[in-house]
């Protein structure tokens, strides 16, 4: 049987029983070996449990996250930026009416699966190993851990983010995912679908750390307060917290990001490199500094409910299989 690998904390009674004990003449594994289960949960359903979390979080949000992609995409010199309220006229106007709101939805569910199953079975993985090592409840742990789900987990997301992202854009030239994919390849290649992963790693890495060490700081003050601190209400309440305050840090960089991936669609910009200090200086030069805070409201919009119920939702299936194994024990 393969090594336990429950936090201290959270370790089921019947692990001790199942457990073999190490020999004294052998040295102990070492933390990173590749676990069995984590707080009671095997690893395949971390991942499941994410991958529903993801999908849930973005296509609840996702016409909060149209509306972010036109104020943030950028608009030709002589077109003034997009108010909130504009860019909800602007993708309503065209074909499609409000179901317009949802071009790119497709991408979004193909890429948003995975890449949360990838985040959050990365993220349980480490926060284990390095609360191991840093003792529980350690921000710098639950930071860390996040720094390297966002990494791993962006790598996946990114190429069906880009695809997202043009198809959202008003009289978009794509008819669809596969359609957007096959001219893309053809007329940029492959490299077009990661020009921004760059971007899109430096700006979630401290989106991630500041989400990650919130939400934990905020789980725990709340259930201080609150009589079960695993409670659903706790959970989307730090969540919501945690995703607003996160949101608002990195909006400049997600500003580069989004420009990034639509340049050259729509009338958008084209930039000569993939540098986000060449993009940060175009937006300046263009637009002032108030250009890179372009879309700030949707995002907070987008990630505090977001946030919320991705959490809940992850925290709901896992209760759900920790009562399934539990059941399964019995």
């Amino acid at each position: 049987m393969a090594a336990d690998y429950r936090t201290r904390d959270r370790l089921l009674p019947a692990a001790a029983a199942e457990e073999p004990t190490t020999p004294p003449d052998h040295p102990p594994k070492p933390v990173l070996s590749a676990p069995a289960t984590h707080d009671g949960l095997r690893f395949w359903q971390y991942m499941l449990a994410g991958s529903v979390a993801g999908v849930v979080e973005h296509t609840a949000m996702f016409p909060v996250d149209t509306l972010k992609t036109h104020m943030q995409a950028g608009a030709p010199p002589c077109r003034p930026a997009l108010s909130l309220g504009a860019a909800l006229r602007n993708a309503v106007a065209g074909e499609g009416g409000a179901l317009a709101l949802y071009r790119g939805l497709p991408a979004m569910a193909l890429g948003a699966g995975p890449a949360h199953a990838v985040y959050f079975s990365v993220y349980e993985f480490a926060k284990s190993a390095l609360t191991e090592r840093l003792g529980p409840n350690n921000p710098a742990a639950h930071a860390a851990s996040g720094v390297l789900a966002t990494v791993a987990s962006d790598a996946v997301f990114t190429p069906m983010d880009t695809v997202k992202q043009r198809l959202q854009l008003t009289s978009s030239p794509y008819t669809g995912v596969g359609h957007c994919i096959r001219t893309v390849l053809r007329d940029e290649g492959a490299s077009a679908f990661f020009v921004s992963y760059r971007t899109t790693v430096v700006m979630n890495a401290p989106y991630t750390a500041v989400h990650f060490a919130t939400y934990e700081a905020a789980k725990r003050m709340l259930g201080d307060l609150a009589a079960d601190e695993e409670s659903l209400a706790v959970h989307a309440t730090a969540g919501a917290a945690a995703g607003a305050l996160a949101a608002a840090v990195t909006t400049p960089l997600d500003v580069v990001k989004t420009q990034l991936q639509c340049q050259g669609v729509c009338g958008c910009e084209r930039f000569s490199s993939g540098s986000i200090g060449d993009v940060f200086r175009t937006i300046i030069k263009r637009d002032g500094y108030s250009g890179l805070m372009r879309g700030w409201k949707p995002r907070m919009l987008f990630h505090a409910p977001a946030a919320a119920i991705c959490w809940s939702t992850y925290e709901a299936s896992k209760s759900f299989f920790e009562r399934f194994n539990e059941g399964r024990r019995k």
